[in-house]
């Protein structure tokens, strides 16, 4: 945009693009605050002033005023589905920021209504009972006559779905169709199902049943990923690392994402990882992936970052805390440990789900094992994902061996769930965030969206800095919260040092990414309860503007329409805009009267306006 008093030079060193007037949180503690900054082919080149900045403004430099706003580096989820969120996400109508579930049904009959024949409407996670004023879950018979004909599936966390009747003839499930091992189909007293499916722990009935929903083709998943992309972006998120999981085979489900890239058409920089998909083929699948692929293949804008985050299936746990905790079979180390001699002995890293301590253990011996053998961690990166009952003993143990650690803000979704089994004392410390840090630890902060909690970083960000849920309960006390600066780090320097690439992202310092957001308020001193409400007016990825709204709107790229034209996202959107709490409505409605009043005096004391108040035109603004 034009900006009085920078002039365009010419100049064979002009910036891409210079963000000036701004407060810039860098990240890097050489200079943590600035005023400008100039981005040349990809790269921060300047970190000052507006003076420091203006001798690179060349004619064809986009020259973005902040207006005074708060910019921070681009943001980094350690631990997101994208890959897999994004070939579903115009097909899926998302909940996530809902807050009644009256809203929330009425979404739903309005979807149903637009949907063809033969399509579904589906929830996929992001949102929880607790947000909902109600404080429950939908019910079959309110799917049911929502929508009579069309299938739905609502899948709530790891947990349940719910299904209505047209769902369940969709996916032929009747009175004579047997349970999957570790999962429930729920039944009446007739013995038909009535539409509700529990994780009983294991959530594969839950994948397994969603899979039978019809998929898109060709340059739909296309379409869909970039607008998943650009839903990111409107986030400030920047990178993302891809944690695989269930239902999603390589190489074929990572065909989208890798045209993507080779276009040049990604607006966010992916690192994935591989997951064996096959009970019992895990080790052959491992053998294959070395053979065609190391870590640390592609570029800057995607490459594979190693295995996980399962290796073997026998060594997964589950994070149902809505039922007790898995207990694995007693001889699963066995092709566990033949998996990671595999990894480590051909350079490759990985990472591991594990939600209970009791895995955590287990895991370690083998790792311990290994390492008076001389193999591990061979100067590979390796971490545990999740971590929630995870012990001070197992941490000294992780941090002798090299390892690293991803949180993700499950609790903030499950908090009251986890709470109602293990009791407030284990959930204060679910996980151990300050203990992980206190260790030295790298500590990757993430969401695991999307099937579980929502892909808005400002939510998990609230969740680090507040310790309370989704649904206002204060879990995490103080001694185990972290302060916003040690959060933001989290979820920037700590997931660039997750992928090796700490040299070059997560800080604004000259020689880094050009990766950066300008945010709609100061997440520095927006009040505590705002934190979840912030996005970024405008997201610069590597010097493209990849989101740009508000002032800023139309700088953007622009994408392609929308297909299949009656997706819930082109007439929903995503994540749905709560706006502020009622009492800080009121807060700041109450301080726009007191500063028009302190106005009209500063006029009156002019001879500007009449020396008293003209009554209002509504008696209810009488103060």
């Amino acid at each position: 945009m034009p900006v009085g008093g920078l002039v365009p030079r010419a100049a064979d060193n002009a910036a891409d693009v210079i963000v000036r007037n701004a407060k810039i949180y860098t990240g890097d503690s050489g200079r943590p605050h600035a005023g400008a900054l100039a981005i040349r082919d990809g790269r921060v080149t300047v970190v000052g002033d507006d003076a420091e900045v203006a001798p690179f403004v060349g004619p064809a430099t986009t020259v973005v005023d902040a207006l005074g706003r708060r910019v921070v580096p681009g943001l980094n989820d350690a631990h997101l589905h994208v890959i897999r969120g994004g070939l579903n996400y115009v097909l899926e109508l998302r909940w996530d920021g809902v807050t009644s579930l009256r809203q929330a049904l009425a979404m739903l009959r309005e979807q149903a209504a637009r949907t063809p024949k033969g399509q579904w409407v589906r929830v996929v996670g992001g949102w929880s009972a607790e947000q909902f004023a109600e404080r429950r879950l939908p019910t079959p018979a309110e799917l049911n006559a929502a929508a009579p004909d069309t299938p739905v599936f609502v899948l709530h966390l790891y947990q349940s779905a719910i299904l209505n009747r047209a769902a369940l003839r969709a996916v032929g499930y009747t009175r004579d169709t047997p349970d999957p091992k570790g999962g429930q189909i729920v039944r009446g007293r007739n013995g038909e199902p009535n539409g509700m499916l529990l994780a009983a722990p294991s959530a594969l009935i839950l994948y397994s049943t969603l899979a039978k929903a019809p998929l898109l083709e060709g340059e739909d998943k296309k379409t869909s990923t970039r607008y998943f992309l650009r839903e990111l972006n409107r986030f400030g998120l920047t990178s993302a690392i891809d944690a695989a999981g269930g239902f999603q085979n390589f190489p074929d489900n990572y065909g989208t994402v890798t045209e993507l890239a080779r276009d040049g058409l990604l607006s966010l920089r992916i690192a994935y990882h591989l997951f064996p998909q096959t009970p019992g083929q895990e080790l052959d699948d491992l053998r294959r992936w070395i053979e065609m692929v190391r870590p640390e293949d592609g570029d800057e804008w995607l490459r594979l970052n190693g295995a996980g985050e399962n290796l073997t299936w026998a060594a997964a746990d589950f994070e149902n805390f809505a039922e007790p905790r898995p207990e694995l079979s007693g001889d699963y180390e066995t092709d566990f440990e033949k998996a990671v001699r595999l990894l480590m002995a051909h350079g490759w890293g990985f990472r591991l789900h594990a939600t209970y301590d009791e895995t955590i253990r287990r895991d370690l011996a083998v790792f311990e094992k290994l390492a008076v053998e001389g193999l591990f961690p061979a100067g590979n990166r390796w971490l545990f994902d999740h971590a929630e009952t995870v012990s001070r003993d197992s941490l000294d143990r992780i941090a002798a061996l090299g390892g690293a650690m991803s949180v993700q803000n499950r609790m903030s979704f499950q908090g009251e769930a986890f709470t109602r089994r293990y009791g407030s004392g284990a959930a204060a410390e679910a996980p151990p965030v300050r203990a992980m840090l206190e260790r030295g630890l790298t500590v990757g902060a993430g969401t695991d969206a999307t099937r579980v909690s929502s892909y808005n970083p400002w939510v998990a960000l609230h969740w680090l800095i507040s310790g309370r849920t989704i649904g206002g309960l204060a879990i995490r006390p103080p001694q185990n919260r972290v302060d916003r600066e040690t959060a933001l780090a989290m979820y920037t320097r700590a997931g660039a040092a997750l992928t090796g690439e700490e040299d070059v992202k997560g800080v604004l310092r000259p020689g880094f990414f050009g990766d950066l957001a300008v945010l709609s308020d100061d997440y520095f001193t927006v009040p505590e309860q705002e934190i979840p409400h912030i996005e970024s007016l405008l997201t610069v990825v590597g010097g493209r503007i990849v989101h740009a709204a508000a002032d800023y709107e139309g700088l953007d790229e622009e994408l392609p329409p929308i297909s299949p034209a009656w997706s819930p996202v082109a007439h929903f959107g995503g994540y749905q805009r709560t706006g502020l709490p009622g009492v800080r409505q009121a807060e700041l409605l109450g301080q726009a009267v007191a500063e028009s009043e302190l106005h009209r005096q500063w006029r009156a004391r002019r001879g500007l306006a009449p020396e008293t108040a003209s009554t209002p035109f509504d008696p209810c603004f009488v103060l």
